[in-house]
């Protein structure tokens, strides 16, 4: 009993937070007071909140590493992340909230996932104009990475030392479609802006995102993040992944270093799918973690960091 006492006790802090209207960033510990913050305005309406975390020495020789995060998240799954890179490497990190997600405003409805592309060449325009970027994306945000790449060849060649994806697909995604949920989330898609809220249990989101053990922060944190999404956004985008094919956005990635991670109990975007980029890109490197699910942010901190590093000093 104590820790369904310790799940529900969190739980009822979130509640409170939320009824205070305190927003997710200040739910998640860590978030160095220096961070800087900006709204971008895309070419097609949306706004994009960006977060800036200067170099903790101001060193400005390194490479900027650019994160970006995945569907009904925001920039907070990434903060384990940025908290343990910045404590062993003085490298500057720019992560945002996806347009529809966190403090990002959504834009235009049913925009397809190459339009996460262009979001993220908006966001390196202005966050990173200058030097060379290491880009990371984990779930949704890996298939930003791949739209870019996709979109903006010659600029990726150019700009990214190197990349990592995160539990992440180049397509195919059709096929983990259960019956009649297609339907369902495109209903969804025209839904009034409603947040999930209580549509999204802490349990659910344990089972449904995590391996094995994972620490009660990190599912309740999840959840929270989750939770805030609206209902044409989880919709939209559950419906744009059935198109999204970037098979040979991973072979421009793949000539430069590209690391490929994912967990054994991905339920989501299951180790085939690392498998076929690491085929598609054969000069990247394929990690698999044993036990663990898809927020491999918060489930697998140390490995994800290690690969940023590798790419860092490629």
């Amino acid at each position: 009993m104590g820790r369904l006492a310790d799940w529900n006790a969190r739980r009822r802090t979130i509640a409170r937070a939320w009824r205070e209207g305190k927003a997710i960033h200040d739910l998640v510990p860590g978030e160095p007071a220096k961070v800087h913050q900006r709204t971008l305005l895309t070419d097609d309406g949306a706004m994009l909140r960006v977060r800036e975390f200067p170099s903790p020495t101001g060193d400005s020789t390194l490479p900027t590493v650019v994160l970006a995060h995945g569907w009904t998240l925001t920039y907070a799954t990434w903060q384990p992340v940025i908290d343990a890179l910045q404590a062993l490497v003085p490298v500057r990190v720019v992560a945002y909230d996806q347009r529809g997600h966190g403090d990002s405003v959504a834009g235009p409805p049913n925009v397809p996932i190459r339009q996460l592309g262009h979001d993220l060449h908006t966001v390196i325009a202005a966050s990173a104009p200058e030097g060379e970027i290491v880009l990371a994306g984990h779930s949704m945000g890996g298939m930003t990475l791949m739209a870019y790449a996709g979109l903006y060849e010659q600029e990726y060649a150019a700009r990214v030392r190197g990349a990592v994806l995160v539990a992440t697909a180049s397509g195919r995604l059709k096929e983990m479609e259960r019956h009649g949920a297609a339907a369902l989330m495109r209903r969804l898609s025209l839904a009034p802006p409603l947040r999930l809220g209580r549509l999204m249990t802490v349990r659910g989101q344990e089972r449904l995102l995590f391996g094995d053990d994972p620490r009660l922060e990190d599912v309740i944190a999840t959840r929270a993040q989750v939770a805030r999404t609206s209902l044409p956004t989880f919709g939209q985008f559950y419906v744009a992944f059935g198109d999204h094919d970037e098979e040979k956005a991973v072979a421009v990635m793949g000539r430069k270093p590209l690391r490929i991670i994912v967990g054994t109990k991905d339920r989501l975007t299951p180790v085939r799918y690392s498998r076929w980029m690491a085929e598609q890109a054969p000069s990247g490197q394929l990690t698999i973690v044993p036990g663990n699910g898809h927020m491999l942010p918060y489930e697998a901190t140390d490995q994800v960091v290690a690969l940023i590093r590798e790419v860092l000093g490629a």
